[in-house]
Parts: C-alpha cells; sequence; structure tokens
C-alpha cells in the first residue's frame, strides 16, 4: 500500500471505497456519525461514495461478544485494508491490552503521523503551528512486555530494533523530502538509555545520509519539551520511539486547542487505521456536546490516502469556513452548539 500522505497527483476517484468504521464508544459513535455525514456530503459533490462496515470495539463490543477486539473486525481490516476509528475505551488495569496498541501491532502499522497544524480562526497562544510528530508504533515499551520479578517488583522492558527504527525514519524522510519540508529532529533519551535510543539514533543517522536535502538534528526528550514550550516554531518534523511520541503528541495538541483538534493516522505496509486520538468522554455522551472536529480532520488524512484529494479540500475548507465564523462551535472551543448544529454547519458550508 502507498503510503498515505505522500501523494500529490491526484487521480480519477474509484466510485466507492470501502472503509471499517470503527464507531467506539462514549462520544464515539456521535462523532463518528457526524463525520460519516459530513464525508458523505462532500463525496456526493465529487462523485465519490463510501462503503461503511461498522464494527464494535472496546466496552460496547465486550459486552455484545466478551472481546474488547471482535474477530470480525480484524477480518474487516484485513479485507478494506482502510479503517476510521473513533475514541475506544481500554480498561486501565486488569490486564486487558491497548485497542489502539493491539490493532497496530496486529496491523504493522508501524508509523504514528500526527500533523499539528491550528486551524483557521482558533485563537491560539501559539499561532501558525505548523509540524509533523512522525512516532514509532509497534514496539519500545509499549510492546507490552512485562514481568512480575517478584512481590512487589515489576519490569518491563523497552524493545528496539534495527528494522522498525530504520523503516519509521525512512517513512519520516521521504515524507520530507516530497513534502519539501527542510529539517527532522530526532527525539531520545540516548545519554541514559546508550543501547536502546542508540541504536534508534544510529538507525536514523544512516538514513538521514540518504537525504541531504533535508537537515538532521537530534534533541534529548526533556529538553525538547521544554523548547516546544518555549519556541514551536524551531521544529518541522519530530521522528522518536513509540513512549516519547505519544508524549510528545499530546503536548503539541496543546498548541492548536488541544486532544480535540488534532487528527492522527497510522500508516502501514498494507493497511491505515485514521483516528481519534482523544478520549471516549463518557461523562458527555449523548448529551449532544462532543465536538467531532479531530475524527472529521482524521478523516481528511483518510481521503487524501484514497486519492480523493478534491473532496478533502472541500471538506477542509468547510471546516475552516465554521470556525472563521465562530458562530457555531462547539462548548470546548469557545462556543455554546452542541454536535449537531456544527455538523450542519459545516455541511451547509460546503
Amino acid at each position: 500500500m502507498t503510503s498515505p500522505l505522500n501523494h500529490h497527483d491526484s487521480h480519477p476517484p474509484a466510485r466507492t471505497h470501502k472503509i471499517t468504521l470503527i464507531p467506539g464508544d462514549g462520544i464515539g459513535p456521535e462523532v463518528t456519525d457526524a463525520t460519516v455525514a459530513m464525508l458523505e456530503t462532500a463525496g456526493r459533490a465529487h462523485g465519490c461514495s463510501f462503503e461503511w462496515h461498522r464494527q464494535d470495539a472496546g466496552a460496547d463490543a465486550f459486552k455484545k461478544t466478551g472481546e474488547y477486539i471482535p474477530k470480525a473486525l480484524y477480518d474487516s481490516l484485513e479485507t478494506n485494508r482502510v479503517g476510521l476509528k473513533g475514541p475506544v475505551t481500554t480498561p486501565i488495569g486488569g490486564g486487558f491490552a491497548s485497542i489502539n496498541v493491539t490493532l497496530r501491532k496486529k496491523f504493522e502499522l508501524f508509523a504514528n503521523f500526527r500533523p499539528i497544524r491550528n486551524l483557521a480562526g482558533l485563537h491560539s497562544r501559539y499561532p501558525g503551528v505548523d509540524l509533523i510528530i512522525v512516532r514509532e508504533n509497534t514496539e519500545d515499551l509499549y510492546a507490552g512486555l512485562e514481568v512480575m520479578v517478584q512481590p512487589g517488583v515489576a519490569m518491563g522492558m523497552k524493545v528496539i530494533t534495527e528494522k522498525a527504527s530504520t523503516r519509521v525514519a525512512k517513512f519520516a524522510f521521504e515524507y520530507a523530502a516530497k513534502h519539501n519540508r527542510k529539517r527532522i529532529h530526532s527525539i531520545h533519551k540516548a545519554n541514559i538509555m546508550k543501547l536502546t535510543d542508540g541504536l534508534f539514533l544510529d538507525s536514523a543517522r544512516k538514513v538521514a545520509a540518504g537525504f541531504p536535502q533535508v537537515e538532521y538534528l537530534e534533541h534529548i526528550i526533556d529538553n525538547t519539551c521544554m523548547q516546544l514550550v518555549l519556541n514551536p516554531y524551531q521544529y518541522d518534523i519530530i521522528l522518536t520511539e513509540n513512549l516519547y511520541g505519544d508524549i510528545l503528541s499530546d503536548l503539541c495538541s496543546a498548541f492548536v486547542g488541544g486532544l480535540g483538534m488534532v487528527p492522527g493516522a497510522n500508516l502501514g505496509e498494507n493497511c491505515a487505521v485514521f483516528e481519534a486520538v482523544h478520549g471516549s468522554a463518557p461523562d458527555i455522551a449523548g448529551k449532544d456536546m462532543a465536538n467531532p472536529t479531530a475524527l472529521l480532520r482524521s478523516a481528511i488524512l483518510m481521503l487524501e490516502h484514497l486519492d480523493e484529494f478534491a473532496t478533502a479540500e472541500t471538506v477542509q475548507s468547510a471546516l475552516d469556513k465554521v470556525y472563521t465564523e465562530g458562530t457555531v462551535l462547539t462548548r470546548d472551543v469557545g462556543g455554546k452548539s452542541g454536535t449537531k448544529a456544527f455538523t450542519d454547519a459545516v455541511i451547509a458550508a460546503m
């Protein structure tokens, strides 16, 4: 599968795209239904349509099937190779693996792609931020290799391989070269974890040598957190391991309005899952309060992956218009409107 975010040329759209749709739980079904409605409206204007294969995951799936990720979901993604996923609750503790981590490992979705960009019309103390986080998605401490050595002593194993590190570095540099991004920072803690993070850096350096047009730098993770808050504009693409990338993704989302504004894509050679990365917010579920922006922006990445650039542009322009006008926004961004009114406004703007 061609990487979804490396295209420039638009192709005639396929008539119908088969998408595995994972609404999730909490506010997931609400923001998913809203996103589907907006995509279908935009798609009709450009001659493309969607065949949604709806699959349960998370708490709702467990109630129905006794499994957090039913086999039907695996089979659907295996067939369609493209998924759109709302927020899913994973129980804390109790031995349950993260659903996000499980899907990433199962389908080798090795690159987590998180663009951090301001929305038009949304006020920020950091206007004009435009950086991208590329996070290795399959190993590190998130491999989940933990043992109880003895009562009161638990141990987690940090796994870094040359193969995975090289693969994600290659993705980042190829993206930079194709999209005229000027600079990549590898983020690490190799001053302490000399073997694991050292291997990640060594792999990135070898890839960087093949892309002399892209400036390559390295920052230690703790310094990076400070540098981002002081001056996020110094970063263009951040390349990093799984755990650091998870933390930095959330930190950087604050520059553009929080996790409710930020899209996410999990990319592999043969499958891609686009997802909202915020929580399932069960406290506001069913109250017409949820903001579907993060999932909609993730769906825009999905449309680009499907070569539906005209449809993606229509959705993005409508979203920009609604935020710029600022009269029909949800409460989390200072408005007074609900999910349905916001959705209707974006559709009207198309």
